[in-house]
Parts: structure tokens; sequence; C-alpha cells
């Protein structure tokens, strides 16, 4: 169980996670949260995505990463860096490892370990337009999460239990959302 003195727990500051979580509780403006990336073509399957800032509690917050993404060669790339898929694999088990940790802290328990492993098949034939009755994307993925702390049975079920209920990521991939394409050329 956590103290009153401990200040952090899992490398989570829970002032501040408390505090976060007072301001949205007192002012639902603040819980809205808007992120944007850019994609750029780098040639042959390769592309490079930048984020340059996001947006909360009305401000622009800078930022200034990039990732690449590459195909491997077999699927004429030069296997230069994560596929497209891989990079939604490791989108969804970072956000949902931020629930697991993050809903360990709150509950007190300290983690030793937390891993998850993500799969899921496709079938190249949607994809490549080969056949109409082929889905380009997954029937399912499946993903694995090994945890280990000093929490009971019961808690570590409810942790997970809670990121099921909570993640973005595993609503995203979980269930339909809305995508609102628009082509602009020249």
């Amino acid at each position: 169980m956590k103290t009153e003195t401990q200040s952090r727990l899992n490398g989570l500051d829970l002032k501040s996670l408390g505090q976060l979580v007072e301001e949205i509780k007192n002012d639902a403006s603040k819980g809205f949260v808007r992120f944007k990336v850019a994609s750029s073509w780098k040639g042959q399957t390769r592309s490079e995505t930048l984020i340059q800032s996001y947006f909360m509690d009305g401000q622009e917050i800078s930022r200034g990463f990039s990732i690449p993404a590459d195909e491997p060669n077999e699927l004429l790339g030069q296997n230069s860096a994560p596929n497209p898929q891989e990079l939604l694999m490791a989108a969804f088990n970072a956000c949902i490892m931020v629930g697991y940790v993050a809903t360990a802290s709150v509950m007190g328990v300290a983690l030793e370990a937390v891993e998850i492993e993500t799969e899921g098949e496709l079938n190249l034939r949607g994809f490549l337009g080969i056949d109409e009755k082929v889905k380009p994307g997954y029937d399912s993925i499946q993903y694995t999460v090994r945890i280990r702390g000093n929490g009971s049975a019961a808690q570590f079920q409810a942790i997970h239990e809670n990121v099921l209920k909570t993640s973005p990521n595993y609503f995203n991939i979980s269930q339909p959302i809305a995508v609102k394409a628009k082509l602009l050329v020249g």
C-alpha cells in the first residue's frame, strides 16, 4: 500500500496525477486533448511521420519527434524501419502500458515488470485488391500481458479490467470509430 509520504510509485508522480484528475473533474473542458501528426513519403515504401505539437487546455505544447516507417524486403521495402502494422501494434501496446502502470500506481501496487505482446494476421489478398471478399485488415488481434508486482491476483484483475474500460487505443482498435477523409490534389 502507498503511504502519505510516498510521492512516486512505478515512476509516476502521484500528487501530479491526482491534481490532473481533480482539475479535469472540476472543469470538463480541461479534459480535451488533440493530437496531430503529419506524414510524408520518403520514396519506395518509406515514410516519416512528424510530431510537432499537441493541444491541451487551450495551449499548443511543442514536441519534436519523428517516426520512420518502411516495409520488409519481402513486401518491397528496404526493411529500414518498422512497418505500419508494427507501429499500430506498438502504439496500442504503449497506450495500454500507460493504463496498467497508472492504474497500478493509483491502487498502490508496486510493479516489477509489465510486458505486452500483440499479434495479428491479415491477408495480403485484401490489401492488394486480388479478392474483394477478403478484408484488407485484421479479423482480430490478440495480446498477452505479463505483469508482476506486489499486488494480489484480484488487484491485477481489477487493473486489467480498468485498462479495458479506459484505454484510448484499446477503444480505438476494439470499436468502430469515424474516420473522415479529404483529398487535396496539387
